[in-house]
């Protein structure tokens, strides 16, 4: 099941080449989407967080720490980096990163733990927290050029099986109390989406009966979970209670 992850984040990886490696200094500091951040730093962001991965992945396998101040290091260098050799330097970080997953051998894989805050992954959800972050991210830079850009299938198959993470570290609560039940298409999948007063929890059904109060595309989903379904590039829907989940999910 890991090499649908490996394969997905590969095809992200392509995507990101083809997109920036042409781009001049002026193109690489235009907004991209987020506004606040420019080309150059969203690349820059997906560098350095392969390169701290990597660190992480290397740790986990040899069975020692990664040090606290490690990242932070990472970002520092980073930033001091002007917007082309972030460019660069990201896509070689990208390359050196999925060479080293590839080179994890089968029996590294099956007792991988790497351990991040209250969080224990296994080299599934290792390889996939980067994929999510790296196709998101790599839409964040296409959709300047193209409005209708949407993120990769192979992502979209892999991410919208993994999103209750996301969820429980960003979502809101809007001091309501319901349920909302989301249907996807492509892939086709249910999801029950719980407020309170303090909490928000998304959860996957298997119920095939389930009365969508929304659906939509998988791929519009992960963008809504992610932030990333505003108005303007709100996709195949403007059902009226997209507005509250904007509310429920403003994004990491």
């Amino acid at each position: 099941m890991a090499e649908e992850h490996i394969d997905a984040l590969r095809a992200s990886i392509g995507r990101l080449h083809g997109l920036v490696i042409g781009m001049s200094e002026a193109e690489l500091t235009r907004p991209a989407y987020p506004t606040e951040w420019t080309i150059a730093d969203v690349v820059s962001h997906l560098g350095s967080g392969a390169v701290i991965f990597r660190r992480r992945l290397n740790d986990t396998v040899a069975g020692v720490d990664t040090p606290e101040d490690f990242a932070q290091g990472v970002w520092d260098s980073w930033n001091a980096k002007d917007a082309v050799a972030q460019r660069d330097d990201a896509l070689a970080a990208d390359a050196e990163l999925l060479a080293r997953i590839d080179a994890i051998t089968p029996e590294q894989r099956e007792t991988f733990a790497s351990t991040m805050g209250p969080m224990t992954l296994d080299f599934q959800a290792f390889v996939g927290m980067r994929l999510n972050e790296h196709a998101v991210h790599t839409w964040d830079i296409e959709v300047v050029d193209d409005p209708t850009a949407t993120v990769a299938q192979p992502a979209v198959e892999v991410i919208v099986d993994n999103l209750e993470l996301i969820t429980r570290f960003t979502a809101k609560p809007t001091g309501d109390t319901q349920t909302i039940t989301v249907v996807t298409t492509d892939p086709p999948r249910t999801f029950l989406i719980a407020l309170t007063p303090d909490a928000v929890t998304l959860d996957r059904s298997d119920s095939a009966a389930a009365i969508a109060d929304v659906q939509l595309a998988a791929e519009s989903f992960i963008r809504l979970v992610y932030g990333r379904l505003d108005a303007d590039h709100a996709g195949d829907t403007q059902d009226a209670t997209i507005q509250t989940l904007r509310e429920v999910f403003p994004g990491p």
